[in-house]
């Protein structure tokens, strides 16, 4: 395995003096050691400390090209185990939670689908102001680890919590999200996402309240943990990462024949979408009018796709794995344990539909794990937060 990468993004605090000691302590740890500098950064420290300790350039002007003709921001997101931001001032904290990128370090981070790690340093009065609790809330609920600072005096004379923390409280934050960025490497997989539409006629359809928001953040999570990732998705208005293949399809037959597709090579299958369990016998085309009061639709069932996955995958000897979403009742966690069974999954993952704060278009989520060596609650969280949680179970399944 190559030698893991990180950036180490110093921004403007008094702090950035530290950021020498930590960039050592980085490389000490085992990393390559690339450091990016704003414009703030600077009037403390310079690159060519920075170059002459790490062997490596050193950014700061949003327009350089330490290779010509290469766009360093992009060339270092995509090369990066982990992203470190360390001293984060409020200014670049905000900045980051809010995704604006106006300089080398902010327009990098939006460039990266790595995992990132911000150690704020600041005045205690700005850490607890309402913008910086914001972006940091926002930051935590899109996957980033805050290692949070440290109570004591401040450069201003102040005393509260402000302090960077140390460098050994960063470089394992460092280590623990780069071993989770790599839990995936070289892996592919597969999953489902979205609800599916059964037409009734060319204008309406027999569905659900899916909003593909688990599935990308599943897809979201998978990128950022190595993974080459293929999402079969319904109608949804959600964006997937731009690293992953996206088939979008209508129904659930269409759903299954592209998922059968995507099916070879796939070490993972995770079958997050709602599937209609029924579609109308028949579709009539154009547009049914009202002119009875009342009328009957005859429903008949869809294809299992998830079951039949699971199927192709046992009869071919491929040795993927398979975890089941199942949206269900307070009480419905026995009927998810006799679902694993039934369907032959790995895992079953469970979330309660039947609270209205989790669930169906919701950003968060609470999920229970169901697998073969035991159960495991994920507490309330984001779902991209819940989707890494879940891939870190994944990764384990025997």
């Amino acid at each position: 395995m190559s030698q893991p990468s990180v950036v180490l993004g110093v921004s403007g605090s008094v702090a950035a003096y530290r950021a020498a000691d930590l960039a050592r302590d980085l490389m000490r740890a085992g990393f390559t050691v690339r450091v990016c500098l704003t414009d703030a950064a600077e009037r403390f420290v310079s690159r060519e400390l920075f170059e002459a300790l790490t062997s490596q350039p050193c950014l700061q002007d949003v327009f350089e090209e330490p290779e010509r003709g290469r766009m360093a921001h992009i060339d270092w997101a995509r090369q990066a185990s982990v992203i470190v931001v360390a001293p984060a001032t409020a200014n670049t904290l905000v900045k980051l939670g809010f995704g604006l990128g106006d300089d080398m370090l902010t327009t990098l981070v939006l460039a990266s689908e790595r995992p990132l790690v911000v150690a704020p340093a600041m005045n205690p009065t700005m850490f607890t102001n309402a913008h910086v609790v914001e972006a940091l809330e926002r930051l935590r609920k899109q996957g980033a680890t805050v290692v949070e600072p440290a109570e004591g005096d401040v450069a201003c004379g102040e005393n509260g919590q402000g302090k960077l923390a140390s460098a050994a409280t960063i470089v394992h934050a460092a280590l623990t999200a780069s071993i989770r960025s790599s839990r995936w490497t070289g892996k592919r997989i597969l999953i489902t996402s979205g609800p599916t539409y059964e037409p009734i006629d060319d204008v309406r359809f027999v569905g659900n309240r899916s909003s593909g928001k688990m599935g990308e953040a599943l897809a979201r999570a998978a990128r950022m943990m190595g993974a080459e990732v293929a999402v079969v998705s319904g109608p949804v208005a959600v964006q997937y990462p731009a690293g992953a293949r996206v088939v979008r399809v209508q129904t659930a037959q269409a759903m299954l024949d592209a998922a059968l597709a995507e099916l070879p090579g796939s070490d993972l299958v995770i079958g997050a979408a709602a599937v209609a369990d029924y579609r109308p016998i028949e579709k009539q085309s154009g547009k049914m009018r009202r002119t009875h009061d009342r009328i009957d639709l005859t429903l008949v069932r869809n294809p299992d796709v998830l079951g039949t996955l699971v199927a192709e995958a046992r009869n071919s000897g491929r040795n993927t794995r398979f975890i089941a979403f199942a949206a269900e009742p307070s009480d419905g966690l026995e009927i998810a344990r006799q679902k694993r069974v039934s369907k032959g999954v790995d895992a079953i993952v469970v979330n309660d539909v039947s609270r209205s704060d989790v669930g169906f278009g919701t950003e968060d989520n609470e999920l229970a794990w169901i697998g073969p060596t035991g159960e495991a609650t994920s507490g309330k969280r984001s779902k991209l937060e819940c989707a890494l949680w879940l891939l870190e179970r994944a990764a384990e399944l025997p």
